[in-house]
């Protein structure tokens, strides 16, 4: 039946459709080049008039898409930023605790002065911190409130030569230099038999921040030194999920001494 109907739509049918499109293309050939060029931009009038609400569709469903990945990547990176920083914090609570609690078993007068400045960092570290950048003064404050904390902890064990010259405030991100000098007490302070020497300087040179920080350290093996030292993973991938592109890190692990410079693009 199938067979039949075309067979007989193709003997009623198809001889018009070829006089039709002749009729047409006579017609076409004895026109004009003006009227040629009309047809034409007929035809491709009538071609963007159909097309364009495709085209203004795809481009709509591009920029949809675009603009989720966009947030998918943020929240992915808020969320390893903020891992990353319950890892950091723990370790920095557990010391400043025990800094207190040596202090209570000897009974010292200096108990009430630690006990304000652990309620500033706490202050400054639940509340003061959420946010992707800070206020570097703000930062170098908390810097200046550990240090007095840990200068009561060691006493004369420790030098510290802390210098700052920042002249305007500029922003960064939040406990990135504290992990460096907690390490610098951890792994060198803690461990020397002798006085120890920590020299800090930061800096504001061509819009970078310009933190170096130098310590002493027993003679020990370099490299379970640099495996264990806590916090420096996690900051290099804070660096690279804030600052790409826009920082250096050199570390200097020698035989006595630990060196870090660390250069940031001022926020």
């Amino acid at each position: 039946m199938f067979v039949l109907y075309v067979t007989l739509h193709m003997y009623l049918y198809e001889p018009k459709y070829i006089a039709y499109y002749n009729d047409i293309a006579k017609k076409y050939a004895e026109d004009s080049f003006w009227e040629r060029l009309t047809y034409f931009s007929v035809f491709l009038g009538k071609s963007i008039l159909f097309l364009t609400p495709a085209v203004l569709l795809l481009m709509a469903r591009f920029y949809k898409n675009q603009q989720r990945l966009l947030k998918l990547n943020e929240q992915k990176k808020t969320a390893e930023l903020t891992a990353l920083k319950h890892q950091l914090n723990p370790h920095f609570l557990f010391n400043t605790l025990n800094n207190l609690y040596s202090l209570a078993l000897k009974k010292s007068d200096q108990t009430p002065d630690v006990i304000e400045k652990l309620a500033d960092i706490l202050d400054y570290m639940l509340y003061r911190c959420n946010d992707t950048f800070v206020s570097l003064q703000k930062e170098i404050e908390l810097i200046e409130n550990y240090l007095s904390l840990e200068k009561v902890r060691y006493g004369k064990r420790v030098q510290i030569l802390f210098e700052n010259n920042i002249k305007k405030d500029v922003k960064i991100a939040p406990l990135l230099l504290l992990t460096f000098i907690e390490n610098a007490f951890k792994h060198g302070v803690s461990q020397e038999l002798k006085e120890a020497l920590i020299e800090i300087n930061i800096n504001l040179e061509n819009n970078q921040i310009v933190f170096y920080i130098k310590n002493s350290k027993p003679n020990a093996s370099l490299e379970k030194r640099e495996e264990n030292r806590i916090g420096l993973k996690n900051v290099k991938k804070q660096l690279e999920l804030l600052y790409p592109n826009n920082y250096t890190l050199d570390i200097e692990n020698a035989k006595e001494i630990y060196k870090v410079t660390l250069k940031l693009l001022a926020k």
